[in-house]
C-alpha cells in the first residue's frame, strides 16, 4: 500500500535503471557476492521489503516461522530501486528476495534485473488458482491492495456515495475531494466508471474521455495527497468530505469515533509479489521462502496482521468472515472491483502522466 510509494514515484517521474549513479553501488569488500556466500548466505536470507508495520507483519506471519522450519535466518533490507538496480547492475545484489509492487517487479524483467522464475520450484503455486497475472515471467503475486472511494458518513445527511458516479455527483454529494497525487498511477479509471464504462471495458484507457469526465469535477478537487495516511487526516479533519485512499489505511480509523466509510465498489486493485534479482547469492533458499509464504496458511496469518489480501484463495479457509470482509481479494470485492493493468500503464506512463501533471497544475 501506501508505503510503497518512493519506489513507485521514483519509476513514474522516469527514474527507473537507466540513469543510476555509481555512487549507490559502491560495496565494501565484505559485502561482495563471494563474501555473502562464504560467510552468511548458507544460513541467512536477505529480504528487500519497504519496512514499517509490513515488516513487522511479515516478520511474525512468515519469517520467523520460516526460520523455525528450516534453520534459516531472514534479514530485511529497505533499498530503494535505484539502489537495487545499481547493485544488480554492479553484479553483487545485496538481497535475495525483493519483495516490491508488481508494476515494479515487470519493470525490473525489462531492465534484465531480475531472474526468471523456475515455477516447477514453487509447488504452492500449482493448481492454487492464483490470478494468471501474477504468474509474470520474473515475479510471482503475493498480496492485494487496493484504491477506493472513503467519505465522511456525516456529511450528507442519510445519503451515501456508492459509486464513482457518486463522487461526481457534485449536485447529490456537495463538498471539497481529494484525489490521489504523483504517489501512484492516475486515478483515470475511477472517472471512466463514473461515466459509465463497465469495469470489464475499462482497457485500453479512453485517455481523452477520462480528462473530460475529470474537469466536470476539478473546482472541487482540494487536494492531491502524497501518502498512504494522509485520506484519512483530510477526512478526519473534515478538509473533504470524500477521497480516494488505500483501503487499509483507512482501516485503522474506522470504528474509533471519526465518523469514516468507504466503498469496494470500483475499487482498483494492485498487487505486491516477489522476484529473485540477477546474481542473487541464495537462489534455493529465496525459492523456499516463497514458496513458503504462499501456503494458504502463512497467507492468511499475514492478512490477520496486515489488511492486505491473499493471492492464494484456500487462505480464505482460515479466515473468519469479520476478517475476510476488509480484505480486498474476497470473492465479492473481486467481482465489484478491477485489477489495474499493469502492461497498459507501462507502455502509456510518460505521456498519460505527463498530461495528468499539467490537469494538476490548472
Amino acid at each position: 500500500m501506501g508505503d510503497i510509494a518512493f519506489d513507485r514515484r521514483a519509476f513514474l517521474t522516469g527514474a527507473g535503471g537507466i540513469a543510476v549513479g555509481a555512487a549507490t553501488a559502491s560495496l565494501t569488500a565484505c559485502e561482495t557476492r563471494a563474501g555473502r556466500n562464504v560467510a552468511e548466505s548458507s544460513k541467512t536470507l536477505t529480504v528487500r521489503n519497504f519496512g514499517g508495520s509490513y515488516d513487522e507483519a511479515n516478520r511474525k506471519a512468515v519469517y520467523d516461522p520460516f526460520t523455525r522450519e528450516t534453520g534459516i535466518r531472514i534479514k530485511v533490507v529497505n533499498f530503494g530501486h535505484e539502489q537495487m538496480l545499481a547493485q544488480v547492475k554492479e553484479g553483487s545484489p545485496r538481497f535475495d528476495v525483493m519483495d516490491i509492487d508488481m508494476s515494479n517487479l515487470v519493470l525490473f524483467e525489462h531492465e534484465g534485473a531480475s531472474e526468471p522464475l523456475d515455477y516447477g520450484r514453487l509447488k504452492n503455486t500449482r493448481n492454487a488458482g492464483i490470478a494468471q497475472s501474477l504468474l509474470t515471467p520474473n515475479g510471482v503475486g503475493k498480496s492485494y491492495w487496493a484504491s477506493v472511494l472513503a467519505y465522511r458518513t456525516d456529511a450528507f445527511g442519510r445519503r451515501k456515495p456508492e459509486s464513482w458516479a457518486d463522487f461526481w455527483s457534485l449536485g447529490r454529494f456537495p463538498g471539497r475531494r481529494a484525489l490521489q497525487g504523483k504517489v501512484d498511477w492516475p486515478e483515470l479509471e475511477f472517472a471512466l466508471l463514473a461515466d459509465g464504462v463497465p469495469l470489464d471495458r475499462l482497457y485500453p484507457l479512453d485517455v481523452d474521455r477520462a480528462f473530460k469526465v475529470m474537469d466536470e469535477i476539478r473546482g472541487s478537487v482540494r487536494m492531491f495527497w502524497e501518502y498512504g495516511a494522509e485520506p484519512g487526516e483530510l477526512l478526519t479533519r473534515g478538509t473533504v468530505v470524500a477521497s480516494s485512499t488505500w483501503a487499509g489505511r483507512l482501516q485503522n480509523l474506522l470504528g474509533h469515533g471519526t465518523p469514516l466509510a468507504y466503498e469496494w465498489n470500483g475499487a482498483r486493485r494492485q498487487s505486491n509479489g516477489y522476484g529473485i534479482p540477477k546474481g542473487a547469492a541464495n537462489p534455493d533458499a529465496a525459492y523456499r521462502l516463497i514458496d513458503f509464504a504462499l501456503r494458504p496458511e502463512v497467507q492468511a496469518h499475514m492478512a490477520r496482521l496486515y489488511p492486505d489480501g491473499p493471492v492464494v484463495p484456500a487462505a480464505y479457509g482460515y479466515l473468519t468472515e469479520s476478517s475476510a470482509v476488509h480484505l480486498p481479494s474476497t470473492p465479492g470485492h473481486l467481482l465489484s472491483g478491477f485489477d489495474l493493468d499493469i502492461d497498459w500503464w507501462l507502455e502509456n506512463r510518460d505521456s498519460v502522466t505527463r498530461r495528468w501533471r499539467d490537469w494538476v497544475r490548472t
